[in-house]
């Protein structure tokens, strides 16, 4: 097998990955890096998803170099997108004019600037990366990690990478239980966490529902694809806490859990530059065109988009029928082909018997944009994986340190070793448990680096939903600047470790040195405490 070693070793590419390649590289460390998919950045690229933020993300609460993601994928539109002069010169440009987030934008330009963030590195040769490779087996020595093998996706051929330190930043916490490194998956007791939304006892299978999403556009003629399989069964499909089929327009509003109706308008005529894209002050969902639109075609100059583009990433494309962690590979597969099952469903009911306002049924002119997700299926090339194992940490993030309910106008906990800030509201969908949405009002909350060490291993570091959360926790940790920063902060460690011989723990556990890496990653940009700010 051909072996590749580098200063850090970092196993998937997505968001956390590529800010954890980012910050080890800026640290002068040599990095190889593996992703699974055709696409680095994961849940903004291969997985479809434009941004989950939080209000305040135009002027604080998130680090320098996500800032720099966000201002450059703007400038790439600038730059290459035929815009009005009227959306160029908004300076807060949101492409898609979604209401979900500020910047809805199509996963390549993402992709294109993360790339180009990556490509000084790569050209120097102190970045490899390597794709598209999934890790299968892992060699350690007592608390550490030696090496890494993974398998090529198309050729079976396998390679061996081997590092100082290993940083997992798969979407699934993959190393975890092929490194021998304690975790927890699904659902943690009451007794364990003493969280007032945890059921009494632990239910490890429970876990969030996956999806996988889809752009599409609504342009004249009949586009309508081959009925799926599977279409009937999923039809007939009715939760016992939806308020009707899965397949529709009505399911639980995640809020309130009061069965709330949707509407579906293509290409209305709306100006782009008005869509108040704040979740304080409207969720935005109700109608699902414009909800995660990620082209916006009055944006940009008259005949350039024929339609707005539309990312389906919505409450009946959420597959919690079985969980997909910890299964056979072959219960995985054929799981995941399912998800993909339901989302097709829901594409050609959209296109043959949706309710239209008209009183007719169904949008033939729907069209799957693959191109757009980068597939030849249609589909987003990657699901949307909302919940990972995690790792037995020094630190748990229980929800009594963040939710408003617990700690009120007090704010979240002040971790004494603050990495960095995020802010989401506790957002869970449905689960394999049976459970309907569990969504809790939060507090502005910080990143503990205790919730980056693992209890025991030692050269081992979580960078993406696999920290030391708790599966109610996860529903806020997990959205796309936090991940980032998640990243960002594992990257940057190794990288200070290498660079001054100690080991995380020491660096978490003694308030000097904790002080000196604090220190270090205000100056890398990375905020570690809110303004004074309540949460929503």
């Amino acid at each position: 097998m051909k072996e590749f070693s580098a200063d850090i070793a970092i196993i998937g590419g997505g968001l956390g990955g590529v800010a954890a390649a980012l910050g080890a590289l800026r640290g002068g460390r040599s990095v190889v890096m593996t992703e699974e998919y055709d696409w680095i950045g994961g849940q903004m690229t291969s997985q479809a998803v434009p941004p989950d933020e939080h209000s305040w993300v135009e002027q604080f609460g998130v680090t320098r170099s996500y800032r720099a993601l966000r201002n450059g994928i703007r400038q790439y539109y600038r730059d290459h997108y035929p815009l009005t002069e009227k959306s160029r010169a908004w300076t807060d440009l949101n492409p898609g004019a979604g209401y979900v987030s500020r910047l809805c934008h199509e996963p390549r330009v993402g992709l294109a600037v993360m790339e180009a963030m990556l490509a000084p590195y790569r050209g120097s040769g102190r970045l490899t990366l390597l794709q598209p490779y999934r890790p299968v087996t892992a060699e350690t020595d007592g608390d550490r990690v030696r090496a890494v093998t993974l398998q090529h996706r198309d050729s079976g051929d396998r390679i061996v990478v081997s590092a100082a330190y290993i940083i997992d930043a798969t979407e699934l916490g993959d190393l975890l239980p092929l490194t021998g490194t304690e975790y927890v998956r699904g659902f943690e007791s009451q007794a364990e966490t003493g969280e007032p939304s945890a059921p009494a006892t632990a239910q490890p299978d429970n876990q969030q529902a996956v999806s996988i999403c889809f752009a599409m556009d609504h342009v004249d003629g009949s586009h309508v694809i081959d009925k799926p399989r599977t279409y009937e069964q999923w039809r007939s499909v009715v939760p016992n806490f939806w308020g009707g089929p899965l397949i529709g327009f009505r399911s639980p509003h995640p809020r309130t859990l009061e069965i709330v109706t949707r509407s579906f308008t293509p290409n209305p005529d709306d100006d782009p530059t008005l869509v108040d894209a704040d979740q304080r002050r409207n969720p935005g969902d109700g109608n699902l065109w414009t909800f995660r639109r990620i082209a916006a075609r009055r944006n940009f100059v008259p005949g350039a988009y024929a339609s707005d583009i539309c990312l389906a990433n919505w409450a009946m494309l959420d597959y919690f029928e079985a969980p997909i962690i910890d299964v056979p590979e072959a219960a995985y597969r054929d799981r995941l082909a399912a998800a993909a099952e339901l989302s097709l469903s829901v594409f050609y009911w959209l296109q043959t018997e949706a309710p239209r306002a008209d009183g007719g049924q169904g949008f033939p002119g729907l069209r799957l944009r693959g191109d757009v997700t980068g597939t030849s299926h249609g589909l987003a090339m990657a699901p949307y994986i909302r919940e990972s194992r995690r790792i037995r940490a020094v630190t748990t993030i229980v929800e009594q340190d963040l939710s408003y309910a617990t700690r009120g106008e007090a704010g979240a906990v002040n971790y004494r070793d603050s990495v960095g800030v995020g802010m989401y509201r506790l957002d869970l969908h449905p689960s394999t448990g049976g459970d309907n949405y569990i969504d809790v009002a939060s507090c502005p909350f910080e990143i503990p680096l205790g919730a980056l060490v693992p209890q025991r291993m030692t050269n081992l570091l979580p960078a993406s939903k696999n920290l030391g959360t708790t599966h109610i926790t996860n529903g806020c940790y997990r959205l796309h600047p936090v991940e980032w920063n998640i990243g960002e902060v594992a990257g940057l460690l190794a990288a200070h470790c290498l660079a001054t011989g100690l080991t995380p723990h020491q660096v978490q556990a003694d308030d000097a040195l904790l002080h000196d890496f604090q220190a270090m990653l205000t100056g890398q940009g990375v905020e570690t405490r809110w303004p004074d700010i309540r949460g929503y």
